[in-house]
């Protein structure tokens, strides 16, 4: 999936949503970083993939807060 496609279905999500993918990313950059450090996996695109995600995700939530 593109980077305009997942940024156009962040921008639909309500702040609430966004804060609950934000806790899975976070999740998920874990396990990655985990796994990478272990020598298990090369997985780097994935990861700085997933940084851009979490950064935009936080860019919308602040937002969205700052709009209401």
């Amino acid at each position: 999936m593109k980077a305009a496609e997942r940024l156009k279905k962040m921008r639909d999500l309500t702040p609430e949503e966004l804060q609950h993918q934000e806790g899975e990313m976070k999740e998920q950059m874990f396990r990655l970083r985990f796994q990478w450090s272990m020598g298990q996996t090369e997985t780097l695109k994935k990861m700085r993939e997933l940084r851009k995600d979490q950064a935009r995700m936080q860019t919308i939530l602040r937002e969205k807060v700052k709009g209401q």
